[in-house]
């Protein structure tokens, strides 16, 4: 177990003086906080000797019933005793790790990918093969490839590992007409897959893609309230095919006993008294702005070389950096700055994205946020004032050409 070069920033990031676009914190400030301090007093009285009671491994019955009508809106139809609460997603996908993998199998991640997937993949002593995206997500013809690799020597890995709707850190959403080929592919060559959606409803457009699991009851769905409701409360789960839950309920059991069942019945009573598809807008509304406020300060502050995608969710925008910058060795002198971000490289498993960067708006205001970006500028231009004077450091691998300057949609699979 190695710790997080992403979590090991938190601390540093969280100093007031530094404008942070490093972490991905959701904006609670548009939470009715009135309204639920209410319905928290309400719960302690009216249940509270089963709310801060000893629950069920598998997660209170009514929220399950309810997971499953959050689900319905990305075409899922689930049963709720296919559904498992966890104390957060990253639980879920912990557990659902621990399942499949022994020491040494191969999983499947897009690259870049979820710092948190790498963490329990590595925990688990799992070897992870990173497979390119572009502009419209994972590329179907790269999975089969790095499949068709792989078959040729003997492994079969044990799935794919996939965020198809606003990805973390990538901020990509993947094709609809690819969702079914991705789906064929994986079931010719016997592999498994694992959707991790907490964004999914958090588009800008108002757009609900549908799910994996819609198209594919053997695909495992990991969900969170982490990002629609109050990442605090610690509430996600996974639906899993039944051959999978009783084994992902004794997984629960031995690392938890059981999750929280004060804070699920307290997510419970929000979803069945509050209008929380209206309180899902009003999120979105706020990341949209705040969205818009990074990418015209990228605009306008950014030196010539860099890209970067236009995110339609979701929290992120990924950014590229001219060639012979290393962002991961920057980082130190930006924070110095007053700015922090996250870089690429904790986002890979081998070592790449030394010249990206992800940049998170969902949790600084606008003004903010432009002030971060110019902070991130100037430490940017004294990099190439650097290089112009010195040359370029020298690099193991030549990344791909730079897209070129002003929002992109490059591939993210860049060195």
């Amino acid at each position: 177990m190695t710790a997080s070069e992403i979590r090991a920033l938190f601390a540093v990031a969280s100093r007031p003086e530094v404008v942070s676009l490093a972490g991905g914190m959701p904006n609670l400030a548009a939470l009715p906080l009135d309204a639920l301090s209410i319905e928290v007093a309400d719960l302690v009285a009216r249940d509270g000797q089963v709310a801060l009671q000893y629950g069920s491994a598998q997660g209170v019955p009514a929220l399950r019933e309810q997971i499953c009508e959050v689900m319905r809106l990305e075409g899922i139809n689930a049963d709720p005793n296919d559904v498992v609460v966890t104390v957060g997603s990253q639980m879920a996908l912990d557990l659902v790790t621990r399942i499949y993998c022994d020491p040494g199998d191969v999983v499947l991640a897009e690259g870049p990918s979820y710092v948190g997937a790498l963490g329990s993949f590595a925990a688990y002593q799992a070897r992870v093969v990173h497979v390119a995206m572009d502009a419209h997500g994972l590329i179907p013809e790269a999975l089969r490839d790095a499949l068709r690799t792989l078959g040729a020597e003997g492994i079969t890995p044990k799935f794919l590992y996939t965020i198809p709707n606003f990805h973390n850190p990538a901020g990509v959403t993947l094709a609809v007409e690819r969702r079914s080929e991705v789906l064929e592919i994986c079931a010719e060559y016997g592999v498994a897959v694992i959707e991790d959606n907490p964004y999914g409803l958090l588009g800008f457009s108002g757009r609900i893609y549908p799910a994996l699991r819609s198209m594919d009851p053997g695909v495992v769905y990991l969900g969170s309230f982490s990002k629609t409701f109050a990442s605090g409360l610690r509430v996600g789960w996974a639906l899993v095919p039944p051959a999978v839950r009783d084994r992902l309920v004794l997984a629960a059991e031995s690392a938890t006993l059981c999750p929280p069942s004060f804070n699920q019945m307290l997510v419970s009573r929000y979803l069945e008294g509050h209008d929380w598809r209206s309180q899902i807008k009003t999120f979105t509304e706020v990341y949209r702005d705040r969205r818009d406020a990074l990418l015209s300060a990228l605009e306008t502050h950014l030196p010539e070389g860099c890209s970067w995608n236009i995110p339609d969710g979701g929290f992120y925008v990924w950014l590229t950096v001219p060639e012979g910058v290393d962002t991961k060795a920057m980082l130190p002198r930006a924070v110095t700055a007053r700015v922090a971000y996250a870089s690429g490289t904790g986002f890979y498993a081998d070592g790449l994205g030394s010249r990206q960067l992800r940049l998170s708006y969902c949790y600084p205001t606008p003004e903010r946020i432009t002030e971060g970006v110019r902070r991130l500028a100037t430490v940017l231009e004294a990099e190439l004032d650097v290089m112009r004077t010195f040359g370029s450091p020298a690099r193991l691998a030549p990344p791909p050409p730079a897209a070129g300057r002003g929002p992109q949609t490059p591939s993210p699979d860049t060195a």
